[in-house]
């Protein structure tokens, strides 16, 4: 065996989604081979990478098939996370891919959804940040026990900057960390959108690989303003199976397919889609109920023609979990974090694609 040989058969093996081979990828470095043992790195587009396995079995299979079929092959692995960012990045430099948690109204689960995203992708090895622009209902410091604690302030360069919070392997940042909670926030569209802004500019979020943005429902400034300070490198919409919800997910879908806008969709998630009573409360343990309908979401991606993510279930645990700080991902029920890998291995794929095809995310410019 030798290095040439093996890249040759490695051709062979594809990346699925990019639908071109890891050595035309430049995936594979470090071969080594001695005597029957062949071992190299492939260079995965996420460290959160669904597709590890089915990528390493193709690799020792094409080996031992068209290179010597008594050989032991190591594959190892590391991840260069892919991002389309081009602009000159003098905000969130370190930052590869910008996500926005959007839904056409509220009630849907969003902010779970976002949380739980953000936990799946750390927990693939992803280093990632959660940015709560729900300005006038924050609920992150609830969903991950952080009520009542402030964030500390360092200098940076000699600019104070605000450090966020970390917990569960993540950053994250929220106005529910500066004000009183029993305090509303009472502010005009502009103050809300420079709220915005300085989450974007005085905090200190370093190199992240994703950060996830959980933002308001509806379709309104801190949406605008999100996409014309930052290059976003997509939305994921989030909806019910309810039609009142699917209706106002499409005014979302419209607002981001605008020519002028343009944001790329990363997918659709269903949150609540069916569900599962427990073993302990009904002898029909295991089956399931569509309360609010069945499969509105696949619908509604197929209609418009984006990727379906995946179905999230109305799960006490998913509920419980968020209400003490703890969210579902964090726990053991399997059924609601098998859920949530599984959307947000469809959603990372998602957006790898969307960085092989996209030139570059760029500031939207909007006539104000």
């Amino acid at each position: 065996m030798v290095k040439e040989k093996i890249l040759e058969a490695l051709s062979n093996v594809q990346e699925p989604d990019l639908g071109k081979d890891i050595v035309t990828l430049n995936m594979v470095k470090d071969i080594e081979v001695d005597g029957n043992y062949v071992s190299f790195t492939v260079i995965l587009t996420t460290p959160a990478c669904p597709l590890k396995d089915l990528i390493k079995n193709a690799c020792v299979n094409a080996v031992k098939l068209l290179v010597n079929k008594d050989a032991v092959v190591n594959v190892r692995f590391t991840s260069n996370t892919t991002s389309a960012r081009k602009d000159a990045q003098t905000l969130l430099p370190k930052v590869k891919n910008i996500i926005a948690v959007v839904s056409g109204k509220g009630g849907v689960g969003k902010s779970t959804v976002a949380a739980n995203f953000a936990l799946s992708l750390a927990q693939g090895g992803a280093s990632v940040g959660l940015m709560d622009a729900d300005i006038y209902g924050p609920s992150i410091p609830i969903m991950f026990g952080a009520r009542g604690e402030r964030p500390k302030m360092a200098d940076l360069n000699g600019k104070g900057m605000i450090l966020p919070m970390e917990k569960y392997g993540i950053k994250f940042m929220s106005i529910g960390l500066l004000v009183d909670e029993k305090s509303a926030v009472v502010w005009r569209g502009p103050m809300v959108s420079n709220a915005v802004k300085q989450f974007i500019s005085d905090v200190y979020w370093n190199e992240l690989d994703y950060m996830v943005i959980d933002t308001p429902p509806g379709t309104g400034d801190i949406h605008l303003t999100l996409i014309q300070t930052v290059p976003v490198t997509g939305v994921i919409i989030v909806t019910t199976p309810q039609d009142v919800a699917l209706a106002d997910a499409k005014k979302a879908i419209a607002m981001f397919n605008q020519s002028q806008l343009k944001v790329p969709i990363i997918g659709l998630v269903e949150n609540m889609s069916y569900f599962i009573p427990p073993e302990s409360i009904s002898e029909n343990a295991g089956h399931k109920y569509f309360i609010f309908g069945k499969e509105g979401g696949k619908r509604l991606a197929d209609e418009y023609d984006i990727p379906f993510l995946g179905e999230i279930p109305l799960v006490q645990s998913i509920r419980e979990g968020g209400d003490q700080g703890s969210p579902a991902m964090m726990g053991d029920d399997m059924i609601a974090k098998t859920a949530f890998d599984e959307f947000a291995g469809n959603a990372v794929r998602s957006i790898s694609m969307i960085n092989a095809k996209a030139n570059s995310p760029r500031i939207a410019e909007i006539a104000h």
